[in-house]
């Protein structure tokens, strides 16, 4: 976790200071019996000790399964500590068996060195996904005693092995896919065999501009199969979740001490800047354009081709991450992005709003550590009450690969005051009982329910996912989609419903899920390519990223006239929209825009196009002294992503000047 990694920040500290910073961090030390009223709850919440040392030490990340489990990665043999523990480290399962709220049972469900320093737990059903090393492994427990059985590969030959920029945790997502990512220590993805995937898209799964580099996030089978490359160019996204409509969250850390942390929507298919898209050079090196903030500098944000951040948080060391889609906690919690962040010592919520194609969001807090420095939120997790459990690492220090403390580790439970920590019954036998699961807040038990509705079918289950349907819950109506959508000869009726729905997230959902069933994008496209709703058009320019038709040409030529040239979110998706068809996409513009490449919003998709014939249009843009922007340096950084003869000949056009 970032909490551990790498530090130039640290690193570049005497020993002396270092040593004294030691000194200082131990005195703070704060036993379990003083934890929580160390700790600054956030409003209308309460936080309590669930779990602490000897029962755990180190936890990196958990999951919750639908009993109010708690699975535990617990780290010991890590970097310089590596060893120490040599039966190696551990996956444990935490449970309070007598309902007062602590735990007072533990399991160990596997130990081994071939799973030193894992880094994401994901339990469904009887198989928990281990990413530990530069591994992915699907450990089975058959008999149902809470010990692994069968330990099979998912992924190998990764990289990123004794490294937090490696593999990270997998969640389920409403799709019944897999959604997981991995820092840029990893250089590639692999199968079982150790043959390097090829994705969906067609490339090879391979960190070397080609065209991928650095972290990337990635969706697939339960299986492992059918592997999409979702964004890349990340420094350490160390985690990544999905809401209920498929939109996709996580963090990413900056080099550290640069207050440059991120947390990002991430639009599919995006390049999400840490490194110069063609060259690798990094945020410090000369470039035309250069932003004048660090944190913008960082990621590339004047540069075309780069997806905008949802928000910075300044310094950190950001760490799990998930939506909460419970109702227990406050309004101001629900349905938003919650995360750690291990260096500042805080859990967070970053409550969201809609922007035109993309989000804006603020913070509240939820958990900090302001009299406690060694509260190192590691990761959280939503329980089947819809509480949350936060894991604590609990160290005094914070990167550098630093794990100053092998001794200690904490779980707390935070909810409403008073709030009793009970497991709602699940019943999945009957479409009412598996419909309703399938609204829990808990991640395990919406794949039980996802699970059990598929090997139902849409005659058996159909009528209660329509009943979720035409609720008033708009979260629980995406999940009904997903899931009747995914059915056997459902999707194209489910995508009908989705886009003629005046919920705009919805529509969203018709969009993906038409993308994902391989359905006539063309046809779904035309339904929405005036959509009052930027979002939607936005999915809608996504959607047509593989389709080298003309229809998709003229459609997409549609959706670049309604850009105004304010929205970079829309910009971008434009570009992912075009980037593998750009000359037919760009002439198919300019046939319908006419004058209109003038516009604002023409010029910025002048700028943003990787077309032939888009230096010859951002030479004459220079050389116009009637457009107020015309010498903007930004016209002069495009060139960088052209090549060829018509990038020479409108340089050498420049020169008249």
């Amino acid at each position: 976790m970032n909490s551990l990694h790498t530090g130039s920040f640290l690193g570049s500290i005497s020993g002396l200071v270092a040593s004294l910073a030691a000194a200082v961090s131990v005195l703070a030390e704060v036993p379990p019996e003083k934890a929580v009223e160390s700790l600054d709850v956030g409003e209308g919440l309460e936080a309590k000790l669930f779990a602490s040392e000897p029962m755990l030490l180190s936890p990196s990340s958990i999951d919750i399964d639908h009993l109010g489990r708690v699975w535990v990665c617990e780290i010991v043999n890590y970097r310089g500590n590596n060893g120490k523990r040599p039966e190696g480290d551990r996956i444990l399962v935490l449970e309070d068996t007598d309902g007062d709220g602590n735990a007072d049972k533990k399991t160990v469900f596997y130990q081994g060195r071939d799973i030193d320093s894992p880094h994401g737990i994901c339990v469904l059903g009887n198989k928990v996904i281990v990413s530990a090393g530069d591994n992915v492994w699907v450990m089975t427990d058959e008999n149902g005693d809470l010990k692994s059985d069968k330990k099979e590969a998912l992924f190998t030959k990764i990289g990123g092995a004794q490294h937090d920029h490696g593999i990270h945790a997998f969640s389920f997502g409403p799709d019944g896919k897999l959604y997981f990512n991995f820092g840029n220590a990893s250089r590639h993805l692999a199968d079982a065999s150790g043959k390097t995937i090829t994705d969906m898209a067609g490339n090879p799964v391979k960190a070397d501009r080609k065209p991928y580099q650095q972290g990337m996030v990635f969706r697939c089978d339960p299986d492992g199969a059918n592997v999409e490359t979702l964004g890349w160019n990340f420094r350490n996204n160390w985690e990544v979740c999905t809401d209920s409509f498929g939109t996709i969250w996580q963090s990413d850390n900056d080099d550290d001490g640069n207050k440059g942390v991120r947390i990002n929507f991430v639009m599919e298919f995006g390049n999400y800047g840490y490194r110069d898209e063609f060259t690798g050079k990094g945020w410090r090196d000369k470039r035309t354009n250069i932003e004048k903030e660090t944190a913008d500098r960082h990621w590339h944000l004047n540069d075309p081709g780069v997806v905008p951040n949802l928000l910075h948080t300044g310094q950190g060391s950001p760490t799990g991450i998930i939506v909460y889609e419970g109702s227990l906690l406050p309004a101001l919690f629900r349905n938003q992005v919650i995360h750690c962040d291990a260096g500042p010592n805080v859990t967070r919520a970053y409550p969201v709003q809609t922007q035109g194609a993309g989000y804006s969001a603020t913070i509240a807090n939820v958990l900090e550590g302001k009299r406690d420095k060694w509260f190192r939120p590691a990761d959280v997790c939503t329980a089947p009450d819809g509480s949350l459990f936060i894991a604590d690492w609990y160290d005094p220090g914070v990167g550098g690969h630093a794990m100053r403390d092998l001794k200690r580790g904490r779980i707390f439970r935070v909810a409403i005051p008073g709030s009793k920590y009970s497991v709602p019954k699940v019943n999945l036998s009957t479409p009412d009982g598996a419909a309703k699961a399938l609204t829990s807040p808990n991640g395990e038990t919406r794949y039980l329910a996802w699970t059990a509705i598929q090997k139902m079918g849409p005659d058996k289950a159909g009528p209660a996912l329509k009943k979720l349907w035409n609720g008033n819950d708009q979260r629980h109506r995406a999940r009904s989609l997903w899931a009747l959508g995914k059915m056997a000869n459902k999707g194209q009726s489910a995508v009908n419903m989705a886009l003629a729905d005046k919920n705009p997230d919805i529509r969203i959902v018709g969009i993906r899920l038409a993308r994902q069933l391989g359905l006539d994008l063309t046809a779904t496209v035309a339904r929405v390519v005036r959509d009052p709703s930027a979002a939607v058009r936005r999915e809608a320019s996504i959607a047509l990223r593989f389709d080298d038709s003309a229809k998709a040409d003229g459609l997409w030529a549609d959706l670049a006239l309604q850009h105004d040239g304010k929205d970079r979110w829309y910009l971008e998706a434009l570009g992912i929209g075009s980037d593998l068809h750009t000359d037919s996409r760009f002439s198919a513009w300019l046939a319908k825009a006419g004058d209109k490449w003038k516009s604002d919003g023409g010029r910025d998709i002048i700028w943003r196009s990787r077309s032939k014939k888009a230096p010859a249009y951002l030479a004459k843009i220079i050389k116009d002294e009637s457009i107020a922007d015309h010498a903007s340096p930004r016209y002069m950084r495009a060139f960088d992503f052209h090549t060829g003869d018509e990038k020479k000949k409108a340089l050498e056009s420049l020169l008249d000047l």
